[in-house]
């Protein structure tokens, strides 16, 4: 298949991209690829919101920023910070001129919320599903546009570069588009593309208990550094405080922080609310703060979680704004009106990955990357909350505006067919979920909420034996899905691993107990 522009992952970021351009230019064609339901993303999980600055009057550009900047602790790019905020408005817009609803109060502004970090009410927000509201504007008008081709069930194996390529003349690392394979069929095809974004999302699932779907498996992080781009700040994991502790503890269900922002109190299973010791701010402390906080309380206890006390709030109002949660609870038999939200911190959101610039463009030429699976120097060392989505709109509309003005012109390559002569049909699929429950396990207890370099060096030991029989495992089997996203997460827990043992000073969601200044 031959493409103008190829694009991997099919959430906000992807999207936004594909229907801007796919405007722009009806006669060329865009081709998403996406491994699961086209409407299957970390997008569709969002439940807080977008944080803009609409309220002139309490709010402006410069505490949003300053806001950022402090969440950031010391590491965000402010020239990306200012470029980001200051596009919100405008980017919202043209969401909502696809169809977007967001939520209003009586009086017909809209209804602001505030979560931790944030010194203003500026997130909106359509309930307690945000990124569902605006999955489904964004995929409506996708398939308004003729000249964009979805493929769901379709998974981005490899990125095609110039080591692909016999007779190549060219010093000058490029991206000509991707191995892709057809999950229904077993078929691996080539994309070959003028311009590839990977818009692949998070890395949640190689933690196992994390808030993301199981399609969370860094896909897009790994395919980049195989083809040798950049990659930085994967030390950056910031998990989430509140997610509902399940005992089976696979992925979990999230707790929003809106929530804390309409006023629960964290408490240990004695009663005793925690939070004011540890932050003046209490439950509306950042995130790294509040995770690092709980992390302390479980492990003076000994306890599996702490609880979430929504018991004072007035439940009305409650359940108006969080039905989705509230009925959650009711489904695991926690009546939120009479008790207490079990919860526990839980891998969230990745704030480094694939380094871009302004423009959304990699290290490698034809190459752009945007949402959670790049890094852009918005975040820094912990993202603010509420502010992914708006990253992620406003450089997928970068992307958009670069190309439209410096349309990439492909080589004329012959890219190679996929091989895999030899190979067999794995029949032990129990040597990959052994191998996964391991990685996981490993992820979760050596390099957690906090760090130690013993732990990490251990990590790095039995990481390398995961490494060497999942490298077999993939040289002798036909390609599977699963094969291929536990690849990829071995080589995301490797980065993870390796940049935090590199971070010699604790920032934000970083914290390892060697680098305490004694």
């Amino acid at each position: 298949m031959t493409t103008n522009y190829l694009v991997i992952g099919s959430g906000i970021a992807g999207l936004t991209f594909s229907v801007k351009i796919a405007e722009k230019f009806p006669n060329k064609n865009v081709v998403i690829v996406t491994k699961a339901n086209e409407d299957e993303s970390n997008t569709k999980y969002a439940q807080g919101g977008v944080a803009v600055v609409l309220d002139k009057e309490n709010d402006s550009f410069k505490k949003h920023i300053k806001d950022t900047l402090i969440a950031g602790d010391g590491l965000c790019n402010e020239a990306v910070v200012k470029m980001v905020i200051k596009e919100g408005p405008d980017r919202l817009e043209e969401l909502m001129l696809w169809g977007a609803n967001f939520d209003v109060d009586a009086s017909g502004d809209f209804d602001l919320g505030k979560e931790g970090g944030h010194s203003e009410y500026r997130v909106l927000h359509h309930k307690d599903i945000t990124g569902f509201e605006i999955e489904r504007a964004l995929l409506k008008r996708a398939h308004q546009l003729p000249n964009i081709t979805i493929l769901p069930h379709h998974f981005a194996i490899d990125l095609v570069t110039n080591h692909h390529i016999k007779n190549l003349e060219s010093s000058e690392l490029s991206c000509f588009g991707a191995y892709v394979f057809d999950q229904k069929t077993g078929h691996i095809f080539t994309i070959k593309a003028n311009s590839t974004l990977l818009a692949s999302g998070g890395i949640g699932c190689v933690y196992g208990h994390t808030t993301n779907p199981v399609i969370a498996t860094g896909d897009g992080i790994a395919m980049a550094y195989r083809a040798k781009a950049r990659i930085k700040d994967m030390e950056f994991v910031q998990f989430h405080p509140t997610a509902l502790y399940e005992e089976k503890g696979e992925s979990s269900f999230l707790i929003s922080e809106a929530v804390r922002g309409f006023g629960a109190y964290l408490r240990n299973k004695d009663g005793y609310r925690f939070m004011p010791d540890y932050d003046k701010r209490a439950e509306l402390a950042s995130r790294d703060i509040v995770s690092q906080s709980i992390d302390n309380e479980l492990k003076k206890s000994g306890d599996p979680h702490v609880y979430l006390d929504c018991t004072h709030l007035d439940m009305d109002a409650f359940i108006k704004h969080f039905p989705n949660i509230y009925n959650k609870c009711l489904e695991h038999h926690i009546d939120i009106k009479s008790d207490w939200i079990p919860v526990i911190p839980a891998s969230h959101y990745l704030c480094g990955g694939i380094k871009v610039n302004k423009k959304g463009k990699t290290t490698i030429t034809n190459l752009f990357a945007c949402g959670e699976c790049s890094r852009t120097g918005l975040h820094g060392a912990n993202r603010l909350a509420s502010n992914s989505l708006l990253e992620a709109l406003v450089y997928a509309h970068n992307v958009f505006k670069y190309l439209a003005k410096h349309d990439e012109s492909i080589v004329d390559v012959t890219i190679p067919d996929w091989n895999d002569e030899g190979t067999t049909i794995p029949e032990e699929h129990i040597l990959i979920q052994h191998n996964l429950k391991q990685l996981q396990a490993l992820m979760r207890n050596y390099v957690g909420i906090v760090r130690s370099n013993k732990r990490l060096k251990r990590a790095i030991k039995h990481l390398d034996l995961i490494y060497n029989e999942v490298e077999d495992l993939y040289k002798e089997s036909k390609i599977t899905t699963s094969l291929c996203e536990l690849r990829n997460m071995v080589n995301v827990a490797h980065l993870i691993i390796r940049q935090s043992l590199d971070r010699t000073e604790n920032k934000g969601g970083y914290y390892n107990i060697d680098n305490v200044k004694k």
